[in-house]
């Protein structure tokens, strides 16, 4: 998977390594504050309960955008053989810093959770799956949670099961294709016979993702897990797995109907061990175009324990190309399943009371249809309650539940977080239910009504940062931007609290007036603040045809008053964001997007320090430009650099000829590199990247206070270099294996402070 044990000598330094709990900074409450939200979120809205509105995401954009970055102008990578390979070269670089990294959290936001799992006979503990932060352990009945993983290992996780002697297993690779969870792939399953102090690796290491995870109660050596596969390229471990030897060996006991199938649910009956169902889901992904549905796709029972399967019919749906997502769920004889269509919306939701033998189809699904909203593939989870199965819950933007087996339904109407992934009762404490989702796990007395009061974690840092920005005269003064939690402020009454709404994208903090800031949701939709965030208005006018998922926007380095936002056609403004004029062409090849998402963007933004009017631009489709006098005319500069995304520029601040980029597309067999020099303002291109590991490069910056000093945040960490990039080392000690999505580096002092945000573990900070 992606990850790389970012910095850390040995496995036995990485081991030790843990992320953030917000030790450093006092966590608050985030509150919502209305936002700018996409056709697509205001959908979302017309559907979500009132209480929820504040923070209604948009996975599809950012799944477009993490898959587009990462495999430009590739359609078949596999990503997953990529990332391993990179780990294993990352492991053996130097030390360039033996200083350690320090997590700064936040730890009471909480973040994507795909699975939870309860100690049988432990009291108050449950783990909980991060979906690119590892797996997480409460003591304290989900009050506060501590790191369980390794930290060499890769931290998307999909799914966690335990059994009755409380041993615990955890399938890697997030199985919910949207958000960040397709650039994250897994390598396998994992044991923990400790509490997740440490783990072992049970083999299906090709199998990407994992979707669920099922023990037999009677013998527990006997387990089954659903493999859905490489999401990119067809083929490969996929499909339903047994083990009969607690994981020493696994069979493939269920393959699809072709290449492309996986199987993303399964469960076994309570009482009857021998039967069993699991979920098939045909599904591929592409970066310009998704096919989520397929004959492939569908629900299927073994009543021989696994050894042969059945396609069950009898009033489900037909196998055919627009059959998407299904989830399954069983209570002796009492069965529910769920359906998406291959687009994702809703396709139907039925009950069975003879094993499966036939089907009723639930005709009351008003609650049901706009819960899936447009992307059913990002749910497909089914939870019975152990002790009554008319009593029901169905995963959605807000949570459904059932008394009655689906004949009425009530959603959530407050209390907790959007988009529902996980949930489990405590089988030691009366009407204890826990749930997961994409705010991080809540924990009910009241057996999990939805009319219930419920108690949120307050300490759990598994945060997916796309973006940080810090105070040149504060470095305790924070902000960013995060996947479905908004832009969040470490300062202003109750430290992190929010700064804007939807998914947190572009942040930034004026180095001359620390109350000036910016905030940005996604395609672009940006505020402005003159008193730290407290209140903001829009931006101004910008003109542009396409405004990417993470819209860039930069201050001119010498006078901040002006900045560019770039849209596919750069903007200027000289008043702090007040007003913009348009000053370049489309500086991409064209719209080259599909479904509605924008493709053809500028992606970064550098404007010389030492000479205003120079200002250089990427963009997504792998053309780098510059102009030398503030946009009257540009100049093509990219030859000589692979066709990739461009995902970083920075300008040297003493030469404005100098100047570094920095790409995000794997190497696929070539011998392309992912980061360049120019010292001619982009006439030719040297590549410095050296022994990099093989993985996307998302930044690079130069140190304040000696700019021969380098530093590049990527996929698989951050590395340093002292020699123009001939050599790389780690910069640091102590970060766990998670993708780096944005760098700062700020002088304090004498010292240079590197803050980090990571995609999966929040804030780390490193100073040198």
């Amino acid at each position: 998977m992606l990850a790389l044990l970012l910095l850390v000598a040995t496995a036995a330094t990485a081991a030790a390594a843990s992320p953030p709990i917000g030790q450093d900074l006092t966590i608050g409450p985030v509150h919502r504050l209305p936002g700018q939200y996409s056709a697509e979120q205001q959908a979302r809205r017309a559907n979500a309960p009132e209480s929820e509105l504040d923070n209604v995401p948009g996975p599809a954009g950012a799944d477009h955008w993490f898959a587009a970055q990462r495999m430009y102008p590739f359609k078949d990578l596999d990503i997953g053989a990529h990332y391993r390979a990179a780990a294993a070269s990352q492991t053996n670089l130097p030390i360039g810093a033996q200083a350690a990294w320090t997590g700064l959290g936040p730890a009471n936001i909480g973040g994507r959770v795909t699975d939870l799992a309860v100690h049988p006979t432990q009291a108050n503990t449950v783990f909980a799956a991060a979906a690119s932060g590892g797996v997480w352990k409460s003591t304290d009945a989900g009050a506060t949670f501590n790191w369980a993983w390794d930290a060499t290992l890769t931290p998307s996780i999909g799914a966690l099961a335990i059994n009755a002697s409380g041993v615990l297993f955890a399938g890697t690779g997030e199985s919910n294709p949207g958000g960040g969870s397709v650039t994250f792939p897994g390598n396998g399953i994992y044991r923990s016979a400790d509490g997740g102090a440490s783990w072992q690796s049970l083999g299906l290491t090709g199998s990407d993702r994992i979707g669920r995870i099922a023990i037999d109660p009677a013998n527990p050596q006997r387990m089954f897990a659903a493999a859905a596969g490489n999401l990119f390229v067809p083929g490969g471990q996929r499909g339903l797995y047994r083990t009969t030897d607690g994981g020493a060996t696994w069979q493939l006991v269920l393959a699809g109907a072709n290449t492309t199938t996986g199987a993303i649910d399964v469960t076994i009956t309570p009482g009857n061990p021998n039967r069993i169902y699991a979920a098939m889901w045909d599904h591929r992904r592409q970066p310009n175009g998704r096919v989520y549905g397929g004959v492939g796709s569908g629900i299927y029972r073994s009543t021989d324990g696994g050894a042969t399967w059945t396609r069950l019919a009898g009033g489900l749906p037909a196998a055919g190309p627009d059959v998407g997502r299904m989830g399954i769920a069983v209570a002796a004889n009492r069965l529910y399943a769920i359906a998406a269509d291959a687009s994702g919306d809703f396709l139907g939701f039925w009950t069975s009371t003879n094993g499966g033998d036939s089907w009723t189809r639930i005709t009351n699904t008003s609650y049901l249809s706009a819960s899936q909203s447009t992307f059913g593939w990002w749910f497909g989870r089914i939870w019975i309650d152990p002790a009554n199965a008319s009593h029901a819950f169905v995963a959605g933007v807000p949570m459904l539940e059932t008394l009655d087996a689906g004949a009425s339904w009530r959603r959530n109407s407050s209390s907790f977080h959007v988009d529902q992934h996980a949930m489990a009762w405590d089988t030691q404490v009366s009407g204890r239910v826990y749930i997961g989702n994409d705010g991080g796990v809540y924990r009910s007395s009241a057996n999990g009504s939805l009319t219930g009061s419920w108690t949120k974690s307050t300490r759990q840092t598994n945060l997916q940062f796309y973006t940080v920005a810090v105070s040149a005269s504060d470095i305790t003064r924070i902000s960013g931007g995060l996947q479905d939690n908004g832009s969040v402020r470490s300062w202003g009454g109750t430290n992190w609290n929010s700064i804007g709404g939807g998914d947190g994208l572009q942040n930034l903090i004026d180095h001359t007036n620390q109350n000036k800031v910016y905030a940005c949701s996604q395609y672009g939709s940006c505020t402005r603040s003159t008193d730290g965030g407290t209140t903001r208005s829009s931006f101004g006018t910008t003109t542009s045809d396409r405004r990417g998922w993470l819209t860039p926007v930069v201050f001119d380095p010498t006078t901040p008053s002006v900045m560019y936002y770039g849209g596919n056609r750069l903007n200027r403004s000289t008043n702090s964001a007040a007003s913009f004029t348009v000053i370049s062409p489309d500086l991409t090849h064209g719209s080259g997007g599909t479904g509605g998402y924008p493709f053809g963007t500028i992606t970064t933004i550098a404007v010389a320090k030492s000479s205003a009017s120079t200002i250089y631009v990427g963009t997504d489709d792998g053309r780098v430009w510059i102009t030398r006098n503030t946009g009257s005319t540009w100049t093509e500069i990219t030859a000589g650099l692979p066709t990739r995304w461009i995902t970083r520029i920075a300008v040297d601040p003493t030469d404005a000829n100098l100047a570094y980029v920095t790409v995000s597309g794997f190497r696929n067999g070539s011998t392309t590199a992912h980061v360049f020099r120019t010292t001619t303002g982009g006439t030719a291109w040297t590549d410095i990247s050296g022994n990099l590991p093989d993985a996307p490069v998302n930044d690079i910056v130069l140190d304040p206070r000696d700019r021969t000093r380098l530093f590049v945040a990527s996929d698989v960490g951050v590395f340093v270099s002292t020699d123009t990039g001939a050599t790389w080392a780690a910069a640091g000690t102590g970060m766990p294996l998670v993708p780096v999505s944005d760098l700062e580096a700020t002088a304090s002092g004498t010292t240079t402070v590197l803050t980090a945000a990571t995609f999966g573990l929040g804030i780390y900070r490193l100073t040198l």
